[in-house]
C-alpha cells in the first residue's frame, strides 16, 4: 500500500526522509554494529546522540545559556501535575484556560495550591483566544500558564499573555518548532514530541534555570518529576527514551536543512492558507475559529450534519486522506497540518473536499 496522507492529531505524520535515514540504520547505527534501540544511553556512541540533538534543538530555537534543555519520559498531561509541583513557591498560580488540554492542566493543578482561572473562552466553546493584554495577574502568582497551540479547538495565541512580570509557562506541544520563537518570553516552554518531531513517549522541556531548583519542589513531588534532579543528570537520570530522542535528533536535522523555523513558518502558512481559503470560499463547509486565532497546525472545521460528516470521513480515508475525524468531545472534522505533512496532501485534501460538495448538499 502507498502511504497515505495522515491528519491525525497525534502520534502524527513524520517526514519521510527522516524515517527512511532511521529505516537504513536500524540495524547498525553509524558503524556500531547495532540498533539505537538497543545501545545503553551509558555509551558514548548515544551520548553523542543526545548531545547533539540538543545542540540543534538550542540552534533551532537560539535557546539562551541560562536556559536547560530536559528530555524526558511521558506525555506533556504528566506536566500539569510537574509544573505546580516544581514551580509553586507562593503556593499560587495563575491559568487562562482556552481548550481542554489548558482546563485539564488548570484541574490537575488545583491538587497543589490556589489556582486562579483570570482568562477563559469557554463561552463560545474555545472557539478564540481571549484579549490577554491587560489580565488580572495575581500579586503573588508564581507563574501563568498557557496552552499556547489548542490541538482540539483549533486556536493559537498570536500575541503572548502580558504576564506583568510572572514566569510564562506554555504547553506548546502542538505547536512547537512550527515558527519561530523568543524563548526569553518563557520562564518554562514544554510539549509532547508526538505531534510536530518525534514518536509519543517524549518531552521536551525547556526551563529557565532561576526557576530550577531555587527553591525545592514540593516534598510530594516524585524524583521522576524533579527538574532539579532530572536536569542536573541531563535527562540521563534513568532510561530515557532513547530510540524517540534519536529520531527528534533527526527531524532537528531536517529543519536545520529546510533553512530553519522562519523557512517553516513559511511553509506552513501557505500550507494553511490552502485549506482556509477554501473553507471561507464553501457552501457546504464551515471552519468553527475566529479568523485571527486561526492555527497553522490544527484546522477544525464542520458541515453541521453528522450523516453527511460521516459519510465524508468515510469516504475521504478510501483516498487515502486518513484520521480526519474531529476529536471526541467536539465531532466534525479536523486537519491537523504539522510540519511534516507536505503542501499534496493539503492540495489533494482540498480537490477532494470540492469534489465532495459538489456531489453533496443540504
Amino acid at each position: 500500500m502507498e502511504r497515505v496522507y495522515n491528519f491525525s492529531a497525534g502520534p502524527a505524520v513524520l517526514p519521510e526522509e527522516v524515517l527512511k535515514e532511521a529505516a537504513a540504520e536500524m540495524l547498525n547505527y553509524n558503524g556500531s554494529g547495532m540498533s539505537v534501540m538497543e545501545m545503553s544511553h551509558r555509551s558514548k556512541t548515544y551520548q553523542a546522540i543526545i548531545d547533539e540533538a540538543e545542540k540543534d534543538l538550542r540552534d533551532l530555537l537560539n535557546i539562551p545559556a541560562n536556559y536547560k534543555v530536559l528530555f524526558a519520559q511521558g506525555g506533556a498531561s504528566l506536566q500539569f501535575a510537574s509544573v505546580p509541583m516544581n514551580l509553586l513557591r507562593n503556593g499560587v498560580a495563575d491559568y487562562i484556560i482556552t481548550g481542554q488540554w489548558a482546563k485539564k492542566a488548570y484541574q490537575e493543578a488545583q491538587k497543589y495550591g490556589k489556582v486562579n482561572k483570570i482568562a477563559s473562552s469557554e463561552d463560545k466553546i474555545f472557539s478564540y483566544i481571549p484579549d490577554c493584554s491587560d489580565l488580572p495577574i495575581t500579586d503573588n502568582a508564581d507563574y501563568v500558564y498557557i496552552c499556547e497551540n489548542n490541538t482540539i479547538y483549533g486556536t493559537k495565541f498570536k500575541t503572548l499573555p502580558n504576564t506583568k512580570g510572572k514566569p510564562l509557562v506554555a504547553d506548546v506541544s502542538s505547536c512547537f518548532l512550527s515558527e519561530p520563537a523568543d524563548i526569553t518570553k518563557y520562564g518554562v516552554m514544554y510539549g509532547g514530541v508526538q505531534k510536530n518531531v518525534g514518536p509519543s513517549g517524549v518531552q521536551i522541556l525547556i526551563i529557565r534555570e532561576d526557576l530550577i531548583g531555587e527553591k525545592p519542589a514540593l516534598a510530594c513531588t516524585p524524583t521522576m518529576m524533579n527538574w532539579k534532579i532530572q536536569t542536573d543528570e541531563k535527562s540521563l537520570y534513568n532510561t530515557p527514551p532513547t530510540y524517540g530522542i534519536y529520531i527528534c535528533g533527526k527531524v532537528f536535522k531536517w529543519l536545520k536543512k529546510l533553512g530553519g523555523l522562519a523557512a517553516m513558518k513559511e511553509i506552513n502558512e501557505k500550507k494553511a492558507a490552502v485549506l482556509y481559503n477554501y473553507l471561507d470560499s464553501s457552501k457546504l463547509f464551515r471552519g468553527t475559529v475566529e479568523k485571527k486565532d486561526r492555527s497553522l497546525m490544527n484546522i477544525p472545521f464542520v458541515i453541521g450534519n453528522e450523516p453527511l460528516e460521516e459519510k465524508f470521513i468515510k469516504e475521504a480515508t478510501k483516498e487515502g486522506l486518513i484520521s480526519l475525524k474531529g476529536h471526541r468531545s467536539v465531532g466534525g472534522m479536523r486537519a491537523s497540518l504539522y510540519n511534516a505533512m507536505p503542501i499534496e496532501g493539503v492540495n489533494k485534501l482540498v480537490a477532494f473536499m470540492k469534489d465532495f460538495e459538489s456531489k453533496n448538499s443540504l
